[in-house]
């Protein structure tokens, strides 16, 4: 049985955006947690800013890479994967990657700071830099934070741990239908 709402044009996307160390991935995950447990189908795009391979040395896909080929496939009972090699070529944009994903309820970006879409700023004490995006973005439309907040203007901040308030205000802010 397929998630209701799963044909529409465009998905709706929302995205956490944040230095690194900042809380993103932690948060990313919770909210694909509490979504899935409250009936949405969700996906995931996450942007990296270094080279990463998700691919085993020595396993046959890797081998298959390594040899030249542009796409390899890997398809078993379980899950399939695609792995496309730019070599060299352009990193695809947001849009191309979004067109990519399959029909879904919600789509949750992670990274992609750029990018005009809606999106929570992840700020964690720890974080190596804290300077706020929130001022010269104006997609950010909360911020979510482990310490206090003294420079967030008009906008809604969470406490970076306070997940269900967090995925309330996405659902609120998309119009996500409930499920039931």
């Amino acid at each position: 049985m397929s998630p209701a709402n799963t044909t529409q044009a465009a998905p709706r996307i929302f995205g956490i955006a944040g230095w690194k160390n900042s809380g993103k991935t932690g948060l990313m995950v919770r909210l694909v947690a509490e979504f899935t447990r409250r009936g949405y189908l969700v996906s995931t795009i996450k942007h990296a800013h270094h080279d990463f391979d998700i691919d085993k040395v020595g396993a046959d896909s890797f081998r298959h890479r390594e040899a030249g080929a542009h796409e390899v496939t890997i398809v078993s009972g379980t899950r399939f994967a695609i792995m496309h090699e730019l070599r060299g070529g352009p990193e695809p944009s947001f849009e191309e990657i979004l067109a990519r994903i399959a029909p879904c309820d919600l789509v949750l970006i992670e990274g992609y700071k750029r990018e005009p879409i809606p999106k929570i700023e992840a700020r964690r004490q720890e974080a190596a830099n804290r300077e706020p995006l929130a001022p010269q973005d104006p997609h950010i439309v909360a911020i979510a934070s482990d310490h206090p907040v003294d420079d967030a203007g008009s906008l809604a901040v969470f406490d970076l741990d306070d997940t269900q308030t967090i995925a309330d205000f996405i659902a609120t802010k998309l119009g996500l239908p409930e499920k039931g």
